[in-house]
């Protein structure tokens, strides 16, 4: 890690055998170490993070603690013998998947387990109706990893997950409102290209671009928002 860095380190929280489980700064890793951290990591997909810790965002909501470390223990495991990260992912969030279904977040909003709930009960709160038609809320991210996607994190949009409603942006509640702001504008700069018939690569790349650029330059994020539809 860059010396001139701040460590991330908020709290400890837990030890596994030789593991130290940390509550990290989020926002100032994503700001100033890496861009495409999300709710946890471990050394073998985040070369920065030491070999013997686990790294937990801290979360604004929902205690997902539990899911998180059980995720990386596996991980790290397999990684470390050597499996590559696709495969080593699709083994953790196996492991992960029970643990939510253990917690029966998804028996809370549905009886029937043949049937997905409709992406609006997500929904926490409406944060802005945009001029142009598009709702951006504030969801719950927990119910979404557990009921949708596990490895959703931060955001999204329509034109990336066919679960979101149409002209809908969400926003993770996972993600402190300091940092909201960013994610935002990351989403709807995405969304916005793709509607212009980007690639979800290409959208995505320069969005982080311009997340990044602003999460040093936060003078510049409410013009940038602006630009977006954001008025």
């Amino acid at each position: 890690m860059n010396l001139h860095l701040k460590p991330p380190y908020k709290t400890l929280i837990d030890e596994r055998g030789h593991f130290k489980i940390w509550l990290v700064d989020g926002s100032y890793i994503r700001g100033h170490i890496d861009e495409e951290f999300t709710n946890f990591g471990q050394h073998f997909r985040y070369p920065y993070i030491p070999e013997n810790e686990f790294w937990l965002d801290q979360e604004a909501e929902h205690d997902e603690r539990k899911f998180f470390i059980d995720h990386l223990l596996v991980e790290h495991r397999l990684m470390k013998q050597g499996l590559l990260y696709p495969d080593a992912i699709t083994a953790a969030d196996k492991q992960e998947r029970k643990e939510r279904r253990r917690a029966g977040d998804l028996r809370k909003i549905t009886q029937n387990h043949e049937m997905l709930p409709d992406g609006r009960e997500m929904h926490e709160t409406m944060w802005k109706r945009l001029e142009n038609g598009i709702t951006v809320w504030i969801v719950n991210g927990r119910l979404v990893r557990s009921t949708f996607d596990i490895d959703f994190t931060e955001g999204g949009h329509d034109k990336v997950y066919e679960f979101v409603p149409k002209n809908e942006v969400w926003i993770d509640d996972a993600i402190i409102e300091q940092e909201r702001g960013y994610v935002l504008l990351h989403e709807l700069h995405e969304r916005n290209r793709m509607e212009k018939g980007w690639t979800y690569n290409k959208a995505h790349a320069e969005s982080s671009r311009l997340e990044y650029r602003c999460r040093h330059h936060p003078d510049e994020l409410h013009d940038a928002l602006v630009a977006e539809g954001w008025a």
